[in-house]
């Protein structure tokens, strides 16, 4: 783990979750829970529900649980180290370190964080400063329209020619500035700065640390490659860093949105725009761990770039992100030839209105064949029909499809029922096409998602992908009525509860071993910590839940029901015996007992006779 266990407990006792929670997202204060919108999946209704006292969360609509360092790891895409440590310089606390594999990768991430964050800050005092800059600082203000505001918001750099001037001023060790991705050996084994007469950006990941650098030539420059990333290090992986996070997070939570797009300057156009919610890919195209982390800010990505090219060939891959992670994936339709970072100079309303009214992906696509089609002819609407079904029959969902198949029969003046049998196939240049497509469908869907999937809703959703079971399930097993409340009593008020209550009074499977799963620990921390994940599932649930319920009523209920039990199993017993008879004392005198606990006036308390008879009959029972 890296981190000693004392001081990753001290972290959760005395870090106010309620406060860290209300930076991502509105609580109400409801009874002794916290409750709002769960950050982790879209909603319109309250699901999410936060007990400060226990330090746990739970939301009973895509099953997203855990403590105060889970919520902060899946908030800011922190591994467990890097989520503790955040929490422990909030609170003042300071951090002991175990031995071993783990500490080692933890000092070295450390070191690797320091040299990246005292190169940024050369670089950017030379952009600022230095007379080598001046041809950068002119291109900024004349080419971008960049002031000195911008420069030091986005802590922009200027990296001078030359081999080792990073190396020499930051005299940091050779291995760690190689680690950084901030230098290589070259062939004489003499250590080189990575960057050369660039502008440099600094990246970000979303919890605000130093990653990397990216680099960009001045115009006229005779360097082989305009752009240059830093490479993949311990702390900087391309496919799941989006350039901008750390700035745009709140805003991306306050939109519901995110938008993404190609470039560094892009993400800076859009920002300039009023487009607070923009990051961007780090040279490479949008990836499934990029997506993934986005899930913990907002399910609907807007992709702002050219959709015919690179969006294109992903397009197999946005379906299935759309199913998986429960996204929309919508495309920003901007002026031909004009990237964002030109638009936001040239017409910044108009990509704020690209933004506002950005399509879902098959609807985009779809426009851009229907756009470019020459429907004059009987034989150009069928072309146009063919190519712009093969588009339609990608998207796995039957419904998304068939509506979409009503659009082009329209725009095509074709038969929908023609299109659904499948005859566009044989049309013109669509011979041969889209081969999922089937007789009686568009296409056969091949286990897809049969409704409610991709850009054309979210509905019926059970779970978020990787949360869970979906709602209620974490209950299967548990007994209603009494066993329950006894468990959330455990939870929450061990000390009323514990001792008068015994395993023979859970009848579930489940909620036998979360008693034993709680009442075995020294506390609910332990007990989940220990506990399989069906168990600890259910005692998180249980701890943002509130209880109020009367423990004398709950023991009662518990008792009559093990008694009752214990009673319909001797009555049956004695009618297939050939001696009823010697089963008449021991039903008289259970019987009498029970009436004595329903009346309030014994057997109530862990060491009564008759809780000590239960326990004896079910153990000897399940022997």
């Amino acid at each position: 783990m890296g981190i000693v266990d004392e001081d990753v407990a001290r972290v959760r006792s005395e870090t106010d979750f309620v406060a860290v929670a209300s930076e991502k997202m509105a609580l109400r204060k409801v009874g002794t829970r916290w409750t709002g919108l769960c950050p982790f999946h879209p909603e319109k209704t309250a699901s999410f529900s936060l007990n400060a006292e226990q330090g746990f969360y739970y939301c009973f609509g895509c099953g997203a649980k855990g403590d105060v360092i889970t919520f902060v790891r899946e908030i800011d895409q922190l591994d467990f180290v890097e989520a503790v440590e955040s929490l422990a310089a909030r609170a003042g606390i300071s951090l002991h370190y175990s031995e071993g594999r783990a500490g080692r990768e933890h000092q070295q991430k450390a070191q690797i964080y320091e040299a990246l964050e005292r190169a940024i800050e050369w670089y950017h005092q030379r952009l600022l400063n230095a007379p080598d800059a001046a041809a950068a600082r002119r291109y900024l203000r004349s080419e971008r329209g960049y002031d000195s505001d911008v420069v030091r918001y986005y802590r922009l750099g200027w990296a001078p020619e030359g081999f080792d001037h990073l190396v020499k001023a930051l005299d940091v060790g050779s291995q760690i500035l190689r680690d950084a991705g901030l230098a290589t050996v070259n062939r004489a084994g003499r250590l080189n700065d990575s960057f050369r007469a660039r502008l440099l950006f600094p990246i970000f990941d979303a919890a605000a640390k130093p990653v990397g650098l990216g680099g960009r030539i001045l115009p006229g420059s005779e360097l082989p490659n305009k752009y240059k990333n830093t490479e993949e290090t311990a702390v900087y992986k391309k496919s799941r860093v989006l350039y901008g996070l750390n700035w745009a997070k709140k805003a991306v939570v306050d939109a519901g949105e995110v938008v993404v797009c190609e470039g560094y300057t892009d993400v800076i156009g859009f920002h300039r725009a009023g487009v607070a919610h923009a990051v961007a890919t780090c040279g490479t195209a949008l990836a499934e761990g990029h997506v993934r982390l986005l899930t913990n800010f907002a399910h609907r990505v807007v992709l702002a770039y050219d959709a015919d090219n690179a969006g294109l060939a992903a397009a197999e891959r946005f379906y299935e992100w759309e199913r998986k992670f429960e996204v929309d994936v919508a495309v920003a339709a901007l002026p031909k030839g004009l990237d964002p970072a030109d638009l936001s100079r040239r017409d910044p309303e108009a990509l704020r209105a690209a933004v506002s009214g950005a399509r879902p992906f098959l609807a985009f696509r779809l426009d851009r064949v229907l756009e470019r089609a020459d429907l004059r002819s009987i034989e150009g609407r069928a072309r146009t029909a063919a190519r712009a079904m093969e588009v339609v029959a990608e998207h796995p969902s039957e419904i998304v499809r068939d509506q979409y198949l009503m659009v082009v029969a329209d725009r095509c003046r074709v038969d929908p029922q023609q299109l659904r049998s499948g005859a566009w196939k044989s049309w013109g240049n669509g011979a041969g096409g889209a081969s999922s497509a089937a007789p009686g469908g568009v296409a056969r869907g091949g286990g897809g998602p049969s409704a409610g999937g991709g850009a054309g809703g979210n509905a019926a959703r059970g779970t978020v992908a990787g949360r869970g079971r979906a709602p209620g399930d974490s209950a299967r097993g548990v007994a209603s009525g009494p066993e329950l409340e006894a468990l959330r009593l455990l939870v929450h008020r061990p000390d009323a509860i514990q001792g008068r209550l015994h395993q023979v009074f859970f009848e579930g499977d489940l909620s036998a071993r979360a008693y034993l799963a709680r009442a075995g620990a020294a506390s609910l921390h332990d007990a989940i910590a220990g506990a399989d994940p069906e168990v600890a599932d259910l005692l998180q649930r249980l701890a943002v839940e509130d209880a109020d319920e009367d423990v004398d009523e709950v023991v009662i209920r518990l008792i009559e029901r093990a008694g009752g039990r214990a009673l319909a199993d001797l009555e049956r017993d004695a009618r297939r015996s050939s001696r009823p008879q010697d089963y008449g004392a021991v039903i008289a005198w259970l019987k009498l007992a029970l009436e004595d606990v329903r009346n309030g006036q014994s057997g109530q308390d862990g060491e009564s006779p008759l809780v000590a008879w239960l326990v004896s009959r079910f153990s000897v029972a399940d022997e």
